[in-house]
């Protein structure tokens, strides 16, 4: 890991970004964002709360925690000489529908874009699950055409902003609406490094939204299919071992999304506007003929289809596959594999 840390500091990277998936976020049934709206001073602290509580119940089990981060950052800076990299973890909603992962992707925007980072600096992601299409979002949010943003914040605009009285109660989305629809927002100027580990295939990704992109899929072999495609139908008893490795990031594609919650009627209408727009094909349509289409591999960016071995305990322990990337055993393989394949020919160059 310190070798890690020298390559990074050595391509100018100035932040890392630890940013979990669906279901173990500080508001994945909504009831804080509700909250927050009535009680906007409190609603911090009661996240925090939250987040612990879940961390107490999780641990490294599909989720990155504190320590997982402190582990990570401890390991590239022992023996630094030059400045010291921070690792973060970023929290959103995690709620299973557009409007969640649309609310996540505007926040990281705000986020990235309070660093105030100048190139050749630049900013390494690692999203898990459904934090990986975040990362699309984003990617689509930061090299769209003006139009195709204002098509983005319309559609979710009775989400953030009241209507009739016009009255802004989530200041963050206008901040980022206003921030990218500048001529030239200083953010596009920052490249992004991004790493996914069992992102379903939902949004298509935009080139010109990231510099360097990275999938890893846990797949084992299977009998009688490609390594690249998923099998369909699934027996019971495969999903409970995660025989063939990452069911989840097989059936979290589209048409899978939990509704939102009665406590917002905006939010409802506002996912199903963002549906429209960010999903191509008919949101009502029968999820099993994507099912059985098998697609596990994006489009875009290299994927490493990786056999982390049979998993151990029940389905609670390995969430039928999908648990084993942020466990803190795995983080030097992943660690490395992200250096050797982001920043090793640029090194390679550099001592040239």
């Amino acid at each position: 890991m310190q070798q890690v840390g020298a390559v990074l500091r050595a391509q100018e990277v100035a932040a890392v970004y630890l940013v979990h998936g669906s279901f173990v976020g500080p508001d994945a049934v909504e009831v804080l964002g509700a909250l927050g709206r009535a009680f906007p001073e409190a609603a911090p602290a009661v996240r925090r709360v939250v987040r612990r509580v879940v961390e107490q119940m999780t641990g490294d089990v599909g989720n990155y925690t504190e320590s997982y981060a402190h582990h990570f950052e401890t390991g590239i800076n022992r023996g630094a000489c030059s400045y010291y990299l921070p690792v973060r973890l970023f929290h959103w909603s995690s709620e299973n529908h557009h409007l969640g992962r649309a609310d996540g992707a505007v926040r990281l925007i705000d986020e990235l874009a309070s660093l105030e980072l100048r190139p050749p600096q630049r900013v390494l992601l690692w999203g898990h699950s459904h934090a990986g299409n975040v990362f699309a979002l984003i990617t689509n949010l930061l090299a769209g055409n003006r139009r195709a943003v204002e098509q983005f914040f319309q559609a979710a605009e009775i989400y953030y902003r009241w209507p009739i009285v016009d009255c802004v109660d989530i200041p963050v989305w206008q901040r980022v609406r206003s921030l990218l629809t500048q001529d030239h927002p200083p953010i596009l100027d920052v490249p992004l490094d991004l790493v996914t580990f069992g992102t379903p295939v939902r949004y298509g990704w935009d080139s010109a939204g990231y510099s360097r992109l990275l999938h890893f899929i846990h797949r084992r072999a299977a009998c009688g299919i490609s390594d690249y495609r998923a099998s369909f139908p699934l027996q019971l008893e495969q999903v409970l071992s995660a025989a063939e490795g990452d069911y989840v990031q097989q059936l979290g594609i589209a048409g899978t999304n939990v509704t939102p919650g009665i406590f917002s009627w905006r939010a409802w209408l506002a996912d199903r506007r963002l549906a429209q727009l960010l999903q191509a094909e008919s949101p009502y349509e029968d999820p099993l003929a994507r099912f059985r289409a098998g697609t596990i591999v994006p489009d875009e960016g290299t994927t490493l289809l990786v056999d982390y071995g049979e998993p151990e305990g029940n389905i609670a322990e390995h969430h039928a596959g999908h648990a084993v990337y942020t466990r803190k055993e795995w983080l030097l393989f992943h660690a490395e594999e992200v250096t050797q394949r982001f920043y090793a020919a640029a090194e390679a160059r550099q001592v040239a």
